[in-house]
């Protein structure tokens, strides 16, 4: 079995860049939570095992957040069904031996204190949640409050009075008074800017070294990511399980190494991972779309690319999957590359992806059969757009290619 050379606290972080697409205007949400629970267990003196599964469980609080109208009403103190997307996001980093240690602070991080000492969880994760809740409502009420205002300090006291009178009853006493404590300093709030709050971030980045990680484990960290991506319409549930699977199989009935294959599959996992950006009216919109729409579909492999390429390991993954939709004869985007600039690997995730979205009911028509497929597929290179070999390949292993492409019916 492959073993991958990754800092998983890097994949974390880059791979949490998707989240933020999701709130188009609420960029670097769950760095800034990461800093304010960080610094509150920093006056707590936490143990640093215990912070840097704060600082993890933080950035991705919001994993059960696909869709940018769920995303809306985030900003609000608190919402009705707000526990919908904590138990999705819950469920999702369980099904990963590397996360899943994270799954109750996500959870619980709407939970009010009283309730929380109610629950049958460690006490340990009680506070692990609570810090998270505290912060990310400290955090939704400064960009509330400021509206337009560059000024963070106008609002700070505010903040600082609101969570004062929730203390003992949304928040632990402690975890409110170390807020205080620290919330008190002027830098403090300015370190929430963007650019300093990213520093910050970087800085734990620092802290850790890369690991070799088994590519099953490295799978089921990614799938995390590949599984909120789907999530965002209803006609694209499981498509990124499908191209992975897909891809894989081509590049197995091609005699790849078996790390390429792992590989491919690691890159149709994520492959779709900008689309988090894309508007959910725009995935489900039943007819063409108009120029600018087609224009905010076009960035999602490019988004899609410069999240992956900041991940050591990560290089080839990173190109194979920001060009799925790069053509052979040039006429793909987001950069026109032609035949000679693609590698063998990035026009299979391209065939894969076509196949695959062609075998998904899709708003404007139903999953075609794989006869019909094929000879669009033909076409497609006739056109000379998708790689004639590729494609001969999967012709001659239709069957076996058409199942592949819909394995997620048998997880």
């Amino acid at each position: 079995m492959s073993l991958f050379r990754i800092n998983l606290h890097e994949a974390v972080y880059s791979l949490s860049d998707a989240l933020d697409l999701v709130g188009v205007t609420h960029i670097h949400h769950g760095k800034r939570v990461a800093y304010i629970a960080a610094e509150i267990a920093r006056m707590l003196d936490w143990p640093q095992p215990t912070m840097d599964t704060l600082f993890q469980a933080a950035i991705l609080h919001d994993s059960g957040v696909s869709k940018t109208q769920v995303h809306s009403r985030l900003a609000q103190l608190e919402w009705e069904n707000e526990a919908e997307h904590c138990a999705r996001g819950a469920e999702l980093v369980k099904g990963s031996p590397v996360l899943q240690a994270l799954s109750d602070s996500i959870l619980y991080h709407h939970t009010h204190w009283t309730e929380l000492q109610c629950i049958a969880i460690a006490p340990s994760q009680r506070l692990l949640a609570n810090c998270i809740y505290l912060a990310d409502r400290v955090d939704v009420q400064c960009l509330t409050l400021r509206g337009g205002e560059s000024n963070i300090l106008l609002v700070k006291d505010q903040v600082r009075e609101q969570i004062e009178v929730l203390r003992g009853n949304w928040f632990a006493p402690e975890l409110a008074d170390a807020f205080m404590s620290v919330s008190a300093s002027e830098a403090f709030w300015f370190a929430l800017e963007n650019e300093h709050v990213s520093g910050y971030v970087h800085t734990w980045m620092r802290g850790s070294q890369a690991v070799d990680i088994a590519f099953a484990d490295l799978r089921s960290l990614v799938h995390v990511f590949s599984c909120i991506v789907d999530a965002k319409s209803t006609f694209t549930r499981e498509h990124s399980d499908g191209v992975a699977s897909l891809a894989r199989h081509i590049g197995e009935l091609s005699a790849l190494p078996e790390r390429t294959c792992d590989m491919l599959e690691l890159a149709g996992l994520l492959h779709d991972l900008g689309k988090l950006r894309v508007p959910d009216e725009l995935l489900e919109k039943p007819g063409k779309f108009d120029p600018l729409e087609y224009s905010a579909v076009q960035r999602h492999s490019f988004d899609t690319y410069n999240i992956l390429k900041n991940i050591h390991g990560f290089e080839d993954i990173a190109l194979w999957a920001g060009q799925h939709h790069e053509r052979v004869n040039g006429s793909g985007y987001p950069y026109h590359l032609k035949s000679a600039q693609l590698s063998r690997e990035a026009r299979i995730i391209a065939v894969a992806d076509v196949f695959q979205a062609l075998a998904q009911n899709r708003p404007y028509r139903k999953a075609l059969p794989a006869e019909v497929i094929s000879s669009i597929l033909q076409e497609e290179v006739a056109h000379g757009k998708l790689d004639a070999d590729v494609v001969q390949m999967v012709r001659a292993n239709l069957q076996t290619c058409w199942q592949a492409s819909l394995a997620y019916n048998n997880l």
